[in-house]
């Protein structure tokens, strides 16, 4: 399952194009799109931009209104940038945002009503960052505050300004649950691989033990018998060193049938994995349930299972699909009753017309096993269709 478990950036596929959510940035493209989708938002400071720049104000009044601009903007970058990713530590948010809670309402009393834009940022960063106890009084405190401001200019009603700061507030909470949910679902997802990884290792661990444990034994005790036999009875000696090269040859070919069964993939797992590896591309995935493997030899399994992770290998590397559909059939030929596997997506296909080594890796695998293997272009994409045969060879020979 190695192919599709990596990381599908660096398989290069269409994760490349998605912006990971609530993780630090990683590459100067993703630090773009952020900072891109940040500053979309700036747009509410239009208005005290152009209040500074309009000649209204004294020059210290200018002065005092571009810092605290500055402060306020660079306070907000920092605070919600960094939210995105890894966030601040409690204090530090906090100093942060008091800084935003000082400077919305001080400007805007001081400077006029064309600064009330600046509660709309405050109002973000209290639903990016605060808790939800906290953020569902913050922000509507947040419209209050810009109300009793607004009374200082004579502005008596509640305006549209006012319900945007409630409404982007609370959406800015949502955003915030969905970039926590999903840092606890990457957390959850790595502690069950973790968790995984340590049942695999304890299972290898169990066989191996019984596997070699009595025939090591065996070795051990007949070596110490051949070593106090050799001065007065060689020829006991030598049964002895017999005995122990046949256990020995014995637990060797456990051993190789035991990491043969660990190395053969599974098509229910690779079923698994392919929904994973497609959803992970961004493709929409079409895949049968459980299948129904019964009379398929395990030699057979093996080898549909290969040609399934080589086929959604292409389909996440190369064919720039959109959807993806893989099908199991059972089909009665000429040959006997065969077991079809067919994968199909509405991509650009692998750019090459004949196989690559992948394909003619998987065709010799699949003859080795009694099946055949197509793969071309269709009207709307790519097809890969492998087939193998639902009984052992033989008994398929004898019935034809």
């Amino acid at each position: 399952m190695s192919t599709m478990t990596e990381d599908p950036k660096a398989a290069g596929g269409r994760p490349e194009t998605q912006v990971r959510i609530g993780q630090g940035v990683q590459g100067r493209r993703e630090l773009l799109v952020k900072a891109l989708w940040i500053a979309v938002w700036l747009v509410f400071l239009s208005s005290p931009i152009q209040d500074l720049t309009g000649g209204r104000h004294t020059t210290a009044g200018t002065v005092a209104g571009t810092i605290g601009l500055t402060v306020f903007v660079v306070a907000y970058l920092t605070l919600v940038f960094r939210q995105m990713g890894e966030p601040f530590a409690p204090r530090t948010v906090a100093l942060l945002l008091g800084t935003l809670l000082v400077l919305a309402p001080a400007l805007t009393y001081g400077l006029g009503t064309q600064w009330s834009g600046l509660f709309v940022y405050l109002s973000v960063a209290c639903g990016a960052t605060l808790p939800l106890r906290l953020a569902y009084w913050a922000i509507p405190g947040s419209a209050v505050v810009m109300y009793l401001v607004g009374l200082r200019w004579g502005v008596y009603s509640v305006d549209d300004n006012m319900l945007m700061v409630v409404l982007i507030g609370f959406a800015m909470v949502g955003v915030g649950q969905l970039v926590r949910t999903t840092i606890e679902l990457r957390k959850a997802r790595a502690t069950v691989a973790q968790l995984a990884a340590n049942e695999e290792r304890l299972r290898l661990a169990r066989d191996l033990h019984d596997l070699l444990g009595h025939s090591l034994s065996l070795i051990t005790l007949k070596s110490e018998l051949a070593g106090r036999m050799l001065p007065e009875h060689p020829d006991k000696a030598a049964q002895q060193v017999n005995d122990i090269e046949q256990v020995s040859r014995q637990a060797l070919v456990d051993v190789r049938e035991a990491v043969t069964g660990y190395r053969r993939p599974r098509l229910a797992v690779e079923l698994a994995g392919t929904q994973v590896a497609l959803t992970a591309a961004g493709v929409t995935a079409e895949l049968p349930a459980e299948p129904d493997l019964a009379g398929v030899p395990e030699e057979a399994e093996s080898a549909l299972a290969w040609a399934l992770r080589e086929a959604v290998t292409n389909v996440v590397r190369h064919s720039g699909a959109d959807r993806c559909a893989v099908r199991l059939t059972q089909r009665q030929t000429l040959d006997g009753p065969m077991l079809e596997l067919a994968v199909e997506d509405d991509g650009s296909g692998t750019g090459n017309g004949g196989f690559g080594n992948g394909l003619t890796g998987l065709t010799e695998r699949l003859e080795k096993a009694g099946g055949t293997l197509e793969a071309g272009r269709v009207k709307h994409g790519f097809r890969l269709v492998a087939r193998v045969p639902v009984a052992p060879a033989g008994d398929v020979g004898s019935g034809a």
